[in-house]
């Protein structure tokens, strides 16, 4: 039997094993690090865990290192770490810009560098109302915005610069017109103050400045009127009633002994009764003792409250007194005579209720 001659096999060249071994392992090194810097820049990394985590506030003048702060104190980063490479990449370190910024759940690290580098923020909504001094109005603005609420009442209080307004530190609180209004966050004290003016600029347009001269008044005289109308009463329909009777009395020259202005004067707006010893407050807002209107708002009077000044119910009341049913409405009385009988079923149902003060 014949046997074929076996040939000899070549071994594999080493070279060529290494240069496969590196190639392998250069592939593997790209796949690896291409899927982790995709992932830094396109994979989800924003978590939202409320509806306050939806939106991030950086402050105006924050730098990188203060954002980067931010961001893992409210986390709201998966990871650090791809947000700080990509950031680097793509040059936003010194493009920070404060504002208020909606997050959308997923976002990725290259989305939410895009959305902070465009300063595309998201406007807050700011309402107020029912505010009687100058220290609420600035707690319910600050808790808003990012002013500072001592800044804003250094505003408030300083002449100078309400001086550009027409208005100083007895008057200022007619500045603003209750209402709701879109602000930036990042909006600051000086900034708001002249967005009111031009509110109520508009506010106070020709028809309503016409009704004002119609009845003897300026624009800040008819807000001083109102903000004792809206503490006289909270019923709307009795407002331009109690206007009338107050402007009655205003071109009688007869004192408005207004109940509220002496609260205002005592500094407590939550007494009941006022007694007779109240009504010998030294003071320029006690109406008792003093002629006219007072030097400013007893509060930041509501639209309803300006509009039932203006438009005025003609009547010929001078006196009114609250109801005995404590329905919130009032006894109204055109002589002296007749206020005091109302006045005194006001006293025996307080009495009743043994409500001394």
């Amino acid at each position: 039997m014949a046997y074929r001659r076996l040939t000899h096999i070549k071994k594999p060249n080493r070279i060529v094993i290494y240069l496969f071994i590196l190639v392998a392992i250069g592939l593997a090194s790209v796949s690896f690090f291409g899927r982790k810097y995709y992932d830094y820049m396109y994979s989800p990394n924003v978590t939202t865990t409320d509806s306050t985590n939806n939106y991030l506030l950086i402050p105006s003048h924050a730098n990188f290192d203060d954002l980067v702060s931010i961001l893992a104190l409210g986390h709201y980063l998966k990871k650090t770490e791809g947000f700080i490479w990509l950031a680097e990449k793509k040059n936003f370190k010194d493009k920070v810009k404060g504002g208020r910024y909606h997050l959308k759940p997923n976002m990725s690290n290259n989305q939410l560098i895009n959305l902070l580098r465009s300063g595309r923020q998201t406007p807050v909504k700011v309402t107020f109302n029912n505010i009687r001094t100058k220290q609420q109005l600035a707690g319910q603005i600050a808790a808003r915005i990012e002013a500072d609420s001592t800044k804003f009442i250094s505003y408030l209080n300083d002449d100078a610069f309400l001086n550009q307004f027409d208005l100083n530190t007895e008057t200022a609180l007619v500045l603003f017109i209750p209402n709701t209004y879109e602000l930036w966050w990042t909006s600051s004290s000086e900034s708001f103050m002249k967005r009111m003016h031009n509110e109520y600029t508009k506010f106070w347009n020709q028809k309503r400045l016409d009704k004002a001269k119609t009845i003897g008044l300026t624009p800040v005289e008819v807000s001083i009127l109102a903000s004792i109308v809206d503490e006289e009463t909270i019923k709307t329909d009795e407002k331009p009633v109690v206007a009338g009777l107050y402007l009655n009395r205003l071109k009688k020259g007869i004192p408005l002994q207004a109940d509220p202005t002496v609260k205002y004067a005592l500094g407590d707006f939550t007494i009941q009764r006022i007694l007779k010893k109240d009504l010998e407050i030294n003071s320029p807002y006690n109406t008792y003792k003093n002629r006219g209107l007072p030097p400013g708002p007893i509060r930041i009077p509501s639209v309803a409250g300006i509009d039932a000044v203006l438009n005025r119910k003609a009547h010929d009341y001078y006196y009114m007194c609250a109801k005995e049913d404590f329905s919130g409405y009032h006894n109204f009385a055109v002589n002296l005579n007749q206020h005091n009988q109302n006045a005194a079923k006001y006293r025996r149902a307080l009495q009743a209720r043994k409500i001394y003060r």
